[in-house]
């Protein structure tokens, strides 16, 4: 399977081409065939997962209608009086249009076209100005509804809404542990981070929040009915849809070619992340045919090891899986052969979903396929090389892995918010 990777093969195909043949090797071709026929219908008519296709459309309507376009502004001018202002602008920005697509990949190509070429007008260091965006866009994997949790949500039949909470203050904390940093350093190394001087007054600074009303009122819109139950998570793929292209009408920036590049860019979306997940689930049936998925969990469920000791040694195959494949493809690769440790060691199903999401949201800016690093160098173009942008975002993986050692030695950052609501 690896090999097909390195070879360019999608991921999907070739999970789904291992799984086959692997299946066809254990059980032969009638059984094989029944499989195909079964599993990948089973799957995608699961009701549950219509709720992707639904958030993404509601990402792609807010990016092309261009409905968060206020939310750097804002943030720019509250936030550019502090060392390294524009950088904690744009952090924040991603972190509001997170809370409406769901999507890292989508948060950041729309805020790296918006704050990366303000940062280098700005002087700001080149490889501050677009590893702060390519880091900021991780963030689309914790705030919900973040397509991350969902997809697992899915698999390991978890409240999504609880997952959401969950990842609500780890996402949070992201995005305060990283502006932290750029004030710091900024600060230290004012060179890094030339201050920029606005003279706006008290008045256009409010003025200013008027312009993100489209994103305030689908966060409200959507995850107030989320979290009071008046809709399910799967309803509110669908609401959020609705609702985005609802403010786009009103606010006339929605029209045909728009429309249509959406629904395109959805359906897209959606078909690869389905690809892959069909590949998971065959996959998963092969390993548990031939008793791979049993030999690995007792070797990681070993007596010997403490519940720490597993969770770090998962959390090293994460860390490596990440610099080399997708952050969904690993998130379905591993969940079958990890669902039978977490329960063998009573490990609660939240609290590593969310701890899973914040490692999978480092894999998208470490080197080789950190996969935002190449959607900024795609912005940039020529004006910043690939290796500046992968060393801007190391100090952005530093503050990662704190975060994640203050998720993993207190869980109840994780669990206090979905034990709060749920009561």
């Amino acid at each position: 399977m690896l090999a097909l990777i390195f070879l360019r093969i999608p991921i999907g195909v070739a999970l789904c081409s291992v799984a086959v043949i692997g299946i066809y090797a254990i059980l032969g071709e009638r059984a094989t065939l029944g499989i195909l026929a079964q599993i990948p219908y089973d799957f995608t008519a699961h009701w549950t997962l219509s709720s992707i296709p639904m958030f993404l459309l509601m990402g792609y309507f807010c990016f092309h209608a261009g409905l968060t376009s206020g939310l750097f502004r804002m943030a720019r001018l509250w936030l550019s009086w502090l060392p390294g202002g524009l950088s904690v602008a744009s952090i924040y920005g991603s972190a509001l249009f997170a809370a409406v697509t769901g999507s890292s990949l989508a948060c950041t190509a729309a805020m790296g076209r918006i704050a990366v070429p303000e940062m280098l007008k700005a002087n700001y260091d080149k490889g501050l100005a677009t590893g702060t965006i390519a880091a900021a866009g991780t963030i689309g994997s914790m705030i919900p509804p973040s397509i991350l949790l969902i997809i697992y949500g899915i698999f390991v039949e978890e409240s999504i809404s609880k997952l959401f909470m969950g990842a609500l203050i780890p996402g949070i904390m992201t995005a305060v542990f990283y502006s932290v940093m750029v004030i710091t350093r900024a600060w230290l190394n004012p060179s890094l981070a030339p201050r920029v001087v606005e003279n706006v007054t008290f008045l256009e600074r409010i003025y200013a929040i008027k312009d993100t009303w489209p994103v305030v009122a689908l966060i409200v819109g959507v995850f107030g009915g989320l979290f009071s139950g008046l809709f399910t998570p799967t309803e509110a793929g669908a609401v959020g849809a609705a609702l985005s292209l609802v403010i786009a009408l009103i606010k006339r920036a929605m029209h045909w070619n728009i429309f249509k590049l959406a629904v395109s860019e959805t359906l897209r979306t959606t078909a690869s992340i389905f690809l892959i997940a069909i590949g998971a689930q065959l996959l998963t049936r092969f390993f548990a045919l031939s008793g791979t998925t049993t030999i690995v969990a007792e070797l990681i469920a070993s007596p010997e090891y403490s519940q720490l000791q597993v969770i770090l040694i998962i959390s090293a195959i994460l860390v490596l899986l990440g610099m080399l494949l997708d952050p969904i493809g690993i998130m379905l690769l591993t969940i079958p052969i990890l669902l039978p440790v977490l329960e063998a060691r009573d490990i609660n199903f939240i609290w590593f979903g969310v701890l899973m999401a914040k490692f999978l949201e480092i894999g998208f800016i470490t080197p080789p396929v950190g996969l935002n690093v190449f959607v900024v160098k795609g912005i940039v173009g020529d004006a910043v090389p690939i290796h500046k942008i992968f060393q801007g975002v190391f100090w952005f993986v530093v503050m990662d892995f704190i975060v994640i050692t203050l998720l993993i030695a207190f869980p109840e950052i994780i669990l206090w918010l979905p034990a709060f609501v749920g009561g």
